[in-house]
């Protein structure tokens, strides 16, 4: 579940004080993580198969709360804030935050957006994925496609040694070249006791600012591309955040732990 980016945040970068704020994981609270993370991961590539035409976005939330209870562990998302349910359920316009329904029923040609957080002896992970439902036009699985594939050249800089503005700029450059734009209100964050904790992750911006990645700090990195305007609008229900424009949007996200070397993804459910 992404973060809303504080206006305040461009001059957080700039003086760097968020990086006192960062907390570095020991690795026993990774090992936690990495047991949420699994749970996470495999509930998204369970819902591959799971999402249909016909069915609800309050059956996709019961089977993620179902699935995550079995585990033992607590849906990290039901009261946070006030959210009702387990899971976000977003179709086609929807970037993120839509509120499970049995009245919202997925269609065919649809693309459907599930967010889903676990959490496990206190520590969080928190990932996304967009699916198509049957088949679907050309332009939506290319966006589909575009935002996973972005997601991949941030995380190219979620080594030791890069600045977190390095992350959201090859997520930017990538997307907007392939002729989609990428939503600036709502952003990437880190993870760990608390869903959202610091630093936040926009999705764009210039290379070269904020504080610099350290081994032992975990991330949600969440690009949210639209085919249009990256513009947006809070529903009156004060959650779901539509497109203005009524374009599709798609989003994509894993917890990300900074090693030594590569990073290691805790919710890729493969």
């Amino acid at each position: 579940m992404e973060a809303k980016l504080p206006k305040t945040y461009s001059q957080q970068l700039l003086t760097g004080w968020v990086n006192n704020m960062i907390i570095i994981k020991s690795d026993n609270e990774i090992n936690l993580m990495r047991e949420s993370g699994k749970v996470t991961g495999f509930i998204l590539k369970e819902l591959e198969t799971f999402i249909k035409p016909g069915m609800t976005t309050m059956d996709v939330d019961r089977f993620v709360e179902d699935t995550i209870r079995k585990h033992k562990m607590i849906p990290t998302f039901k009261g946070y804030g006030g959210f009702p349910a387990s899971a976000c359920v977003s179709i086609n316009e929807e970037v993120v935050h839509g509120i499970p329904s049995k009245k919202r029923v997925i269609n065919e040609g649809d693309i459907v957006s599930v967010d889903v957080g676990s959490t496990y002896k206190g520590y969080v992970s928190d990932a996304a994925r967009t699916y198509a439902v049957g088949k679907v036009s050309d332009e939506a699985q290319r966006l589909i496609d575009t935002t996973r594939e972005s997601f991949f050249a941030g995380l190219e800089f979620c080594k030791p040694g890069y600045r977190i503005s390095d992350i959201g700029h090859a997520i930017q450059q990538y997307a907007e070249s392939r002729g989609f734009s990428v939503i600036r209100d709502f952003v990437g964050h880190g993870v760990g006791q608390q869903m959202h904790e610091e630093p936040q992750i926009p999705n764009y911006g210039r290379p070269g600012r904020g504080p610099r990645i350290a081994k032992g700090m975990a991330f949600a990195v969440e690009p949210m591309i639209c085919q249009g305007g990256y513009q947006v609008e809070t529903l009156q229900n004060d959650w779901t955040v539509v497109t203005i424009d009524g374009k599709l949007s798609a989003h994509y996200e894993n917890t990300v732990v900074i090693t030594d070397g590569e990073p290691e993804l805790l919710t890729l459910g493969e």
